[in-house]
């Protein structure tokens, strides 16, 4: 890059005249700044930045010949850098739109390699294959949030053991593009593996996705639809055209934050299909067409697919009754959430003694769900299940001989992200517990009571009758 001349003025502005200057997208600055392409429409939704990120930006811009604007020291613990809407109520009297936790990748990155939450979802999303009536002219599933497909693929991997000859429909609903980039990754073995499978990757909300089909005549106008039909034989010639979509994905895949929800909505809706060009006669009744995609699925994977803090009518209504209308005769959803009362909410709870983020249990889900569906209640079936069944546990990957009187500063790292992440702690307030040394310490007396970190999640089944 050219070197600039140094420019004062708000951040904002500073990056904006850097971009102008050196020519690149302010999605390029910040994969290239912070590792997170929407960085900078974050800062001007209003998103709040750490003084450690401020220093990342404020490095690579010195790196390349500008002067980042000095933040005042008594601002530096958390700094806001655009304000927010004026519409927009305060963040003290909206928590819940406060809060960046699916957004920070390090903490999910973090969260996901350490963790085994992901492989026993998976087991569990399997249980449920012993259920379902697949009809033809394929066995379909609704990914309700792909994240970074791990488990989606563990599934296709189950389905390929239990269904080997028939042909297989998914549809992943993921609005963030890293995600996208991570799951399609991990596509072309199962696309060898088993060649009759088309999978349908989407960025609509629950209540278009499964249909394919977005609501607003605006965001039907707007809709990008797809196709990319995979030529050749081996994985590695599937991998080659999976990253070949790169840039389409980087061109379509925008996602700004709602200003009266807060959550990240898209800019455009997108449907990609991907399936194999040899297996497109076999597929013929398989492949969604634009318009014309129907729902009826076999199984709905619904794996953490809201914020545990909203209120479950925002839940039932929005996320879980849409997902239910989507199964097809016989069809199971397979609910799961965050439990609470494991070691992960006792280091939470040693830091704020109040914190109560699990006040949703999968009952008080079923109830409000069947009175959303209202007469249609009577077509399903709604499964809530013992705890020995509902409730499942997973733990943080450690060594045997980490948990000891000395635990290394790693570990602790790595048990307190878990925590606050389950947890959902919005970055203000870990801004100001990472300020002492008392997290740490909380983390390390749990993990020496326990011999390790361990969280609970439990899962209920919403299923539709067959006649």
């Amino acid at each position: 890059m050219e070197a600039m001349p140094a420019t004062g003025g708000a951040l904002l502005d500073s990056i904006a005249e850097f971009c102008r200057h050196n020519g690149i997208a302010e999605s390029t600055f910040g994969r290239r700044a912070v590792n997170d392409g929407k960085f900078v429409a974050r800062l001007r939704d209003g998103a709040r930045i750490t003084p450690e990120t401020l220093e990342r930006v404020s490095v690579f811009m010195r790196h390349h010949g500008a002067a980042a604007p000095a933040a005042p020291p008594e601002l530096r613990r958390l700094i806001r850098v655009a304000a927010p809407p004026a519409s927009a109520p305060p963040a003290e009297a909206a928590p819940s739109r406060n809060f960046r936790f699916f957004d920070n990748r390090q903490k999910y990155l973090l969260f996901v390699n350490t963790c085994s939450e992901k492989g026993v979802i998976a087991r569990r999303v399997g249980l449920e294959l012993a259920h379902i009536h697949p009809r033809p002219p394929a066995v379909r599933v609704f990914d309700a949030g792909m994240g970074d497909g791990t488990v989606l693929t563990r599934v296709m991997r189950e389905m390929h053991a239990r269904f080997p000859a028939l042909p297989f429909y998914f549809v992943g609903k993921e609005v963030s593009l890293e995600d996208v980039r991570l799951s399609l990754d991990k596509m072309a073995d199962r696309f060898y593996e088993h060649p009759a499978t088309v999978l349908v990757v989407t960025n609509m909300y629950y209540n278009e996705a499964p249909w394919l089909a977005p609501k607003a005549l605006a965001a039907a106008t707007s809709l990008v639809w797809h196709e990319a039909a995979l030529t050749g034989t081996t994985g590695h010639e599937f991998s080659q055209q999976i990253a070949a979509l790169e840039p389409f994905l980087a061109r379509n895949w925008q996602a700004r934050h709602s200003l009266k929800s807060g959550n990240p909505v898209y800019e455009r809706p997108v449907a990609l299909v991907i399936y194999r060009e040899d297996f497109r006669f076999l597929l013929h009744d398989v492949i969604p067409r634009q318009g014309q995609a129907r729902a009826g699925y076999d199984l709905v994977i619904a794996s953490q697919p809201y914020r545990a803090r909203v209120p479950v009518e925002f839940k039932a209504a929005k996320v879980v009754a849409p997902l239910a209308r989507a199964l097809g005769p016989g069809g199971r959803l397979l609910g799961i959430h965050s439990y609470g009362r494991d070691p992960g909410i006792e280091i939470v709870r040693k830091v704020w003694p109040d914190e109560d983020p699990f006040t949703t249990g999968r009952h008080d889900i079923l109830r409000a769900v069947r009175g959303e569906l209202g007469k249609d209640a009577r077509h399903y079936n709604f499964n809530a299940y013992a705890d020995s069944r509902a409730v499942f546990r997973y733990e943080m990957h450690t060594l045997p001989t980490e948990i000891s009187a000395s635990i290394g500063t790693s570990t602790l790292f790595a048990a307190w992200n878990a925590a606050v992440y389950v947890a959902q702690i919005d970055d203000e307030r870990l801004a100001e517990a990472i300020g002492s040394r008392r997290y740490m310490d909380a983390t390390r007396e749990v993990l020496q009571a326990h011999g390790g970190l361990w969280f609970l999640d439990e899962s209920y089944v919403v299923s539709r009758k067959r006649t």
